[in-house]
């Protein structure tokens, strides 16, 4: 093998087609082809048989952590034309694809919304936001009381929500604002406006454009006269 002496791994693979810069450029027009993902960057090359090669591409699919793209490449002995063989989407030789994720209890797992017809959700035992009364009935404690007043004033149906900072009238003074009173108190009420927040517990200073006090001036009398924007200037 002297006549290797002197010569690079980086010039020997610069001179093998299924390993050049073109059989990269190859392998990964092949996979962009599949239009499955982004291709990421290159990061190996295996050779499977003398003429036969994988190429390895990072991939950041949605829902595949942990695998990497895959394209296959086969060249003839003495020649220089490279063909695809095989691309595929493939667990990453590191094993994370397939290992299960670190259990996580359902009661952290679930979000607002989760529950659906059907599905039961006792509370948790010593649940911060039940409490017992003298009677041994459970009831809503403070802290629960405290954290839906909080929920409720800084979500969308709050005096922070973008409804509310575009209107110049507030809930408190609409007709269609019910107050709930106590325990929640005189900031918190229903509204029952169908083409609003209809059904919604809302805060006294939010807003909307559908106010029972909006002017009938606000509309337009008349719709302004309608341009062509694709009729000829000259």
């Amino acid at each position: 093998m002297a006549h290797n002496e002197g010569v690079s791994p980086q010039h020997r693979r610069s001179q093998n087609p299924l390993l050049d810069a073109h059989a990269v450029d190859l392998a990964r027009t092949a996979l962009e082809e599949l239009g499955d993902g982004p291709v990421g960057e290159h990061i190996g090359v295996q050779g499977l048989t003398r003429n036969v090669a994988t190429h390895r591409f990072a991939a950041e699919v949605p829902g595949y952590s942990g695998w990497e793209w895959n394209a296959v490449l086969a060249c003839a002995s003495g020649s220089r034309y490279v063909t695809v063989n095989e691309v595929a989407l493939v667990p990453a030789p590191s094993g994370d694809a397939l290992r299960a994720p670190e259990w996580v209890p359902w009661s952290e797992r679930i979000r607002p919304g989760d529950l659906g017809p059907g599905d039961i959700m006792p509370p948790e035992p010593g649940d911060s936001r039940l409490s017992t009364d003298a009677e041994g009935r459970t009831v809503l404690s403070r802290q629960g009381l405290e954290a839906a007043r909080q929920r409720w004033a800084t979500g969308d149906y709050g005096p922070t929500s973008e409804f509310a900072e575009k209107s110049t009238l507030h809930c408190r003074t609409c007709a269609f604002f019910v107050g709930v009173g106590e325990p929640l108190g005189r900031n918190f009420g229903a509204c029952v406006n169908e083409y609003s927040a209809d059904g919604h517990v809302v805060h006294a200073t939010y807003g909307c454009g559908a106010h029972s006090e909006t002017p009938p001036d606000t509309l337009l009398d008349e719709a302004p006269d309608a341009f062509d924007d694709e009729s000829p200037i000259f």
